[in-house]
């Protein structure tokens, strides 16, 4: 079976549309396609082996938090096509070119296995030069110093951000690096459709190709700090970016460096990429890590992130109030930002937050379990 027709196969798609449909089963648009459930995958499978498939247009609108973005929303048939698309060609054939430093969208991967590395560089990096200093002192005959005075949390981070990468991904470049993973042109034919729906440059962000995209066309990237800059302490969510190195001076060639491949790519850094000292710590995923004089790494939920909780808080009141929403609904919507604050040293704001929101939504009764 070649790539194009494991994408048009009927078990595949109906693989794809159960995918598709997680989070959305109450929506109209799926509720429509489900009715006539094997009626609709048969055409879509038949569309796509006689090669009359098109997508339909988008449904575009803004969200605004945690800041304004153009999102392009796909049909649910388009959905199902996409899925089948990363899950039989796409994902095989790009998952093998990634690093492990490249955190975005893979299975196993995502914000807390980000996070958990970033722990880990930190860590291994107070550790090294703990190491290496103790060795020293062994060689010069003296004892080793105290972990808490032998400022092993010294140190700089270049942190790194693609301005507007969505909006800026060249369509020629991004089609040549997958012609280098896909070999099946009628398989080709369809992601140059997928691309071309969106303006030049930009890809559409919303689809789920556009994740596979966005993660592979930067992937040479990763290859590059590796093992031609040979940064050990490196990582990558999307086009958020984090170098730890001892050395400022080496962190700002890095940039250069960074800058001029990014270039040739049709990309540059935004404004705030910057370096400072590691100390300081580094937003990353949401949250705020740091590593103290003692090694231990200490990750807060930024502040940005507890505003927005509480103000969303306070809009879905009013929802619920107007009857736009259930309560079940503004549950749902704290649970999962909970959940994602528990993976930091957020005892103390979680209890914060469970007592605002039983304020706020006093007809809940809903027990939060203690983290």
């Amino acid at each position: 079976m070649t790539d194009y027709e494991k994408i048009c196969d009927f078990a595949n798609l109906y693989r794809a549309y159960r995918r598709s449909r997680l989070g959305k089963r109450g929506k109209l648009t799926v509720a429509k396609f489900e009715a006539n459930l094997l009626e609709n995958l048969n055409l879509l499978s038949e569309e796509l082996r006689s090669g009359t498939y098109r997508p339909q247009p988008y449904h575009v609108f803004y969200v605004h938090e945690p800041k304004t973005r153009l999102i392009m929303a796909n049909a649910f048939r388009d959905k199902i096509v996409q899925h089948s698309l990363c899950d039989n060609v796409l994902e095989p054939a790009l998952k093998r070119s990634l690093i492990l430093e490249n955190f975005a969208v893979q299975a196993g991967k995502g914000t807390h296995f980000a996070l958990n590395r970033l722990r880990d560089d930190m860590r291994s990096y107070f550790f090294s030069r703990k190491a290496a200093n103790d060795a020293e002192r062994r060689s010069a005959s003296l004892p080793p110093l105290p972990t808490h005075l032998g400022g092993y949390a010294d140190g700089w981070a270049l942190k790194a951000d693609v301005s507007k990468y969505f909006y800026s991904v060249p369509h020629a470049p991004l089609k040549a690096q997958l012609r280098r993973r896909v070999a099946d042109e009628k398989a080709l034919r369809l992601i140059d459709m997928i691309i071309d729906t969106c303006d030049d440059p930009g890809i559409p962000m919303g689809n789920q190709t556009s994740q596979w995209f966005a993660i592979a066309f930067l992937s040479g990237l990763d290859h590059f700090v590796k093992e031609r800059l040979r940064v050990k302490h490196y990582g990558r969510y999307m086009d958020d970016i984090y170098l730890i190195h001892d050395d400022k001076e080496y962190l700002r060639r890095c940039r250069m460096e960074i800058e001029r491949y990014l270039e040739g790519l049709g990309l540059k850094l935004n404004q705030k990429t910057h370096i400072f000292p590691l100390r300081n710590g580094i937003d990353f995923c949401g949250f705020h890590s740091y590593v103290t004089d003692t090694g231990k790494i200490v990750r807060k939920v930024r502040k940005a992130s507890k505003e927005r909780a509480k103000r969303k808080m306070r809009g879905q009141k009013k929802k619920l109030d107007a009857g736009e929403i259930e309560l079940s609904d503004a549950e749902k919507s704290y649970g999962s930002w909970r959940s994602h604050a528990s993976h930091g040293n957020s005892y103390y704001l979680i209890r914060s937050a469970d007592a605002l929101f039983k304020n706020i939504f006093k007809e809940s009764k809903r027990k939060w379990r203690n983290e």
